[in-house]
């Protein structure tokens, strides 16, 4: 059960290792693109590569499709980056569902647990594969594995990582739980270890804009943490015409300096940087994009924009 490319890997990795994949789960086709032009998800052009038995349900309660999944005759259920299954569904195999989820857990519980980690400044993450219950992300841990967060890491580029970490680890599970050897490890014992876990809930469009009053290593991880997708934000303020224009900043650079600048001021040579005044130094932007523009370089930015009739909004 998946939909994005994060959750091909393992199944792709399940295929190839020799499990018998008796079906595959995954969202309905939907319009997407300035011709919403009906598109399948990932999973499901792999699992067709594959010609692997595919369902598509808009409701996980559907009568129909209670009945046309449990026909399959599953022994155990694999779930990565799908929907919140109800217990009819999760409960059904007789060795019960496993979820791999892109923290080390109980920390980061929820929707963008990639993202978080990063943002909050974190040096080290990772995958765990645990058993559903009812409550989101609490089952009993079966593994775990640790990835570094290095210092200029993206989402974009832990998401990776953690895509082919995860599936060797989730193939490591099955085989464990074909056996009937794999350990059981209840989150209530180790949140008495480390107190209150760090949370990951999903993130808005207006979680994302920069606020430039913050400290230098705050704003450098808001921006890494957020890039690719969903993208920090901020705002240009044309001097002259008084036009606000957005934009999001895809890739950017920490400077640590003593400066006399207000948090926000912009500082440039017009040519070949761009730097954004905040407290304990600057963040050079190296990649934006205008509300409405392509994506591009700092430097085919400035040679469109003079910076003096620009002031952060």
């Amino acid at each position: 059960m998946g939909t994005p490319d994060f959750a091909v890997e393992s199944l792709k990795s399940i295929v190839e290792t020799g499990f018998d994949v008796v079906g595959v789960i995954t969202m309905p086709d939907k319009n997407a693109g300035r011709g919403q032009k009906l598109t399948k998800s990932p999973v499901k052009i792999y699992a067709e590569s594959q010609n692997l038995k595919i369902l598509q349900p808009s409701n996980l309660k559907n009568e129909d499709f209670i009945a046309e999944l449990k026909s399959l005759n599953a022994d155990l259920q694999v779930v990565v980056a799908f929907r919140m299954l109800p217990e009819v569904v999760w409960n059904m195999p007789k060795f019960g569902t496993i979820n791999l989820h892109a923290s080390i857990l109980p920390n980061y519980r929820g929707a963008a647990p990639i993202n978080w980690a990063i943002m909050n400044g974190e040096k080290v993450t990772g995958n765990s594969t645990f058993f559903l219950q009812h409550e989101i992300d609490t089952g009993n841990i079966i593994y775990n594995e640790e990835i570094e967060i290095t210092e200029t890491e993206t989402a974009g580029t832990l998401h990776d990582k953690l895509m082919l970490s995860g599936a060797q680890l989730l193939v490591k599970t099955l085989k464990s739980v074909e056996k009937g050897e794999y350990p059981q490890i209840p989150q209530y014992e180790i949140i008495k270890k480390i107190g209150e876990p760090k949370h990951a809930p999903k993130i808005f469009k207006e979680d994302c804009k920069i606020n430039w009053q913050n400290k230098l290593e705050n704003i450098y991880n808001f921006i890494r943490g957020l890039s690719p997708y969903p993208a920090a934000f901020s705002e240009f303020k044309n001097i002259k015409t008084e036009e606000v224009v957005g934009f999001k900043v895809f890739e950017a650079e920490k400077e640590i300096e003593t400066h006399s600048f207000e948090a926000g001021k912009l500082v440039s040579d017009n040519k070949t940087y761009l730097k954004i005044a905040v407290n304990e130094g600057f963040i050079i932007i190296k990649q934006l994009q205008l509300a409405g523009k392509k994506s591009m370089k700092t430097e085919d930015f400035l040679r469109g924009n003079s910076i003096v009739d620009f002031a952060i909004n």
